[in-house]
C-alpha cells in the first residue's frame, strides 16, 4: 500500500470516528429526539420564562443553571420571599451565585 492510500484510509477513519462521537452527543441535547430530562427541563424553562422561587419544585429549581440539590433545598426551606434578592440577605446563597442566576428567577408575592 502506498503512502497516499494509507493517508486516505487514515483520514476517512478519523472522519468516521468524529462523526460517530458528535452525532449521538447532539441527539442527547435535543429534547425533541428523546434527550435527557435535564436538557428538556432547561429548554422548558427557556420557553416559560423565569422560575418563581416561592412556588417552584426542587426539580424546577435545579433546572436553573447554577442551582443544584443543596441550593434547591435551601431555597425551599427559607420560603417565602418578598423579593429574589432575599436569597442573599437570608443567607441561602452567596452574592456571586445569586449574580449568576438572578436573571433566571423571580419571587412573586404570595397571596394572603
Amino acid at each position: 500500500m502506498n503512502f497516499r492510500n494509507h493517508m486516505t484510509r487514515l483520514l476517512c477513519g478519523a472522519s468516521l470516528a468524529l462523526a460517530f462521537s458528535v452525532v449521538p452527543a447532539t441527539w442527547a441535547l435535543s429534547p425533541a429526539l428523546g434527550g435527557g430530562q435535564a436538557a428538556s427541563m432547561s429548554a422548558m424553562n427557556s420557553r416559560t420564562g423565569p422560575v418563581d422561587i416561592n412556588t417552584a419544585s426542587a426539580d424546577q429549581l435545579k433546572a436553573v443553571k447554577g442551582i443544584g440539590d443543596v441550593y434547591a433545598k435551601r431555597i425551599i426551606a427559607s420560603r417565602p420571599y418578598s423579593s429574589k434578592d432575599q436569597l442573599v440577605t437570608k443567607g441561602v446563597m452567596p452574592q456571586g451565585v445569586y449574580d449568576k442566576i438572578k436573571g433566571q428567577i423571580v419571587a412573586h408575592r404570595m397571596k394572603k
